[in-house]
């Protein structure tokens, strides 16, 4: 049974398929459908985008759509970048300018304050569009330089809550027992095996 991840980002769809594949979901993303093109992302939350991404995916192929919105929220920066997290820098989407951009905003910030979290929003979508969210949480801080070259985005700013490692300096297997991504995959994860179940 196909499941399409309404991402071109490969490294969300990696994250996703390796958590997906003892179930009997078969993962594709939208490189397997070049002629879709997803709609401007302009709900003021996650949830929003990411159901925007899925409903839209889901009727336009006819397939059981999971997508998903994340990104950072800093407190010393009232929860910036939040929904704007790939796009902080500009619409490149430039993940080293996000970072320097965020080093340069928390320059002046203290080591106490410097606390942020991942946050990730599901959408799970079918043909017929029928709807279901769940959300993730990965707490930490941000640290002062980049380190890890394992991760992605924000992934080498930031530190996990155990103060030792970033993001980045985790392998796939350590990250998704951990990530925002993978506590929301989680807790969507039951309906997922109910709904394959069914078919």
């Amino acid at each position: 049974m196909k499941l399409l991840i309404a991402s071109g980002n490969r490294h969300k769809v990696a994250e996703i398929a390796k958590l997906l594949q003892r179930t009997s979901w078969e993962v594709c993303s939208l490189s397997d459908f070049p002629d879709v093109e997803l709609p401007p992302e302009d709900a003021p939350d996650f949830a929003g985008n990411a159901r925007i991404k899925a409903a839209y995916a889901a009727h336009v192929t006819g397939l059981w759509t999971l997508a998903d919105d994340s990104g950072l929220a800093v407190d010393y920066l009232d929860g910036a970048p939040g929904v704007r997290s790939a796009r902080y820098a500009g619409e490149q989407k430039d993940d080293n300018a996000n970072n320097q951009k965020l080093l340069q905003a928390l320059r002046d910030c203290p080591k106490d304050k410097r606390t942020a979290r991942f946050i990730c929003a599901l959408s799970l979508v079918s043909p017929t569009g029928e709807e279901f969210t769940a959300q993730g949480v990965c707490e930490g801080t941000i640290g002062y330089a980049e380190r890890g070259e394992l991760g992605f985005g924000y992934d080498p700013l930031f530190i996990m809550a155990d103060g030792l490692h970033t993001m980045a300096e985790l392998d796939m297997a350590a990250k998704n027992q951990v990530s925002h991504r993978a506590r929301a995959l989680a807790a969507l994860l039951p309906t997922l095996l109910e709904i394959a179940k069914g078919e």
